[in-house]
């Protein structure tokens, strides 16, 4: 099967958790015997492949998507839309954005996008039953047009030895969150203001991007002497695997994630995991995880102090390990890959 994943700069850039899918589905099914390209804007032969899969359904793919709907390219796409909006708030601006467009030619609506891009598409490909119904009773997509396709973890976090971690500074058994400083949907902010209350070492590892919160949540960390930042290390460093098997308990307090791909490969470290309940994370982490509102300092901090209480057990980490690496993220890939292929030939 020939394959194109397609994106837009955005992913390639922030090396986020599309980023990560990407690389490591298009590995997995190179190994299983795949050609997988990745889309060149400068030489696009969208028409070559069998499946063209489109990662995000924002503004920054919709011409894109528009180019391939008027050049007849089928293509299955991966939403990656979360809203904390109820699916009747979803639909009134849905109706709103195709009133205004027909007689106000230039307003757009970010949903308005989405949903057309999902029109469009022959399948749309969500990565939890939160994202389906949101997409389909918010934007009026039918729900037969769906088929899940799950975020994944990579299996070299099931065996990470933490004495690396430990050995270069000095450290385990702390609290960890691994992201982004500085977009606000990750929360750090409240993260550090709970981490106040807690008298209990932190390691924060990711990328400081300088936004309207990030010298406000830096503020409140760098008075916490109990917290040390460690700005990005690559997803595929040793250290990064190591953290997760050293620390104690890993934290993700967003306003939503989809799942948090961070969190699943804590979880098969074996790390207990604290997140958010909203987007999709409860398919994934049931009741193996605490779950805590982003929005309460004080449930932030109630949840982590509950998980540094318990001890530690190998049952969240046995479950992403038969649910969720890569290689069963392919496999999922393929049968849906091959579900279109098969509707277009008959």
């Amino acid at each position: 099967m020939k394959i194109c994943f397609a994106t837009h700069e955005g992913v390639i850039i922030s090396k986020g958790g599309p980023y990560t899918k990407i690389m490591e589905v298009r590995d997995k099914l190179v190994q299983m015997g795949h050609q997988v390209d990745l889309f060149n804007m400068w030489d696009p032969k969208l028409n070559e492949y069998d499946i063209v899969h489109l990662v995000s359904s924002n503004f920054a793919v919709y011409n894109l998507a528009r180019n391939m709907k008027q050049e007849r390219v089928e293509f299955i796409v991966e939403p990656v839309f979360y809203s904390q909006h109820s699916s009747s708030f979803l639909k009134f601006f849905n109706t709103l954005d195709k009133i205004t467009r027909g007689i106000a030619k230039g307003i757009w609506f970010d949903y308005g996008f989405t949903r057309d891009i999902c029109e469009w598409s022959v399948k749309v490909t969500p990565n939890s039953s939160d994202e389906a119904n949101i997409i389909s009773e918010g934007l009026s997509i039918p729900k037969e047009k769906f088929k899940i396709i799950h975020n994944g973890v990579s299996n070299r976090f099931l065996n990470a030895d933490p004495a690396l971690f430990k050995k270069e500074y000095g450290i385990e058994n702390f609290i960890l969150c691994v992201g982004h400083i500085g977009p606000a949907r990750k929360n750090m902010l409240l993260f550090f203001k709970a981490m106040a209350k807690i008298n209990h070492p932190a390691i924060f590892i990711g990328r400081i991007i300088r936004s309207g919160e990030t010298e406000k949540a830096l503020d409140e960390a760098n008075k916490n002497k109990n917290i040390k930042i460690i700005e990005a290390l690559d997803n595929n460093s040793p250290l990064l695997a190591s953290a997760y098997a050293a620390c104690d308990t890993f934290v993700l307090p967003s306003l939503y994630e989809t799942p948090g791909i961070a969190a699943l490969e804590a979880g098969l470290a074996e790390a207990k995991v604290v997140i958010t309940p909203y987007g999709g994370t409860k398919d994934y982490f049931k009741d193996m995880a605490e779950y805590v509102n982003p929005y309460s300092v004080d449930s932030i901090q109630a949840g982590i102090e509950k998980a540094l209480n318990k001890p530690k057990d190998d049952k969240l980490k046995k479950h992403i390990g038969q649910n969720f690496l890569w290689d069963k993220i392919a496999y999922e890939s393929v049968k849906v890959y091959q579900e279109v292929l098969n509707t277009r030939k008959s």
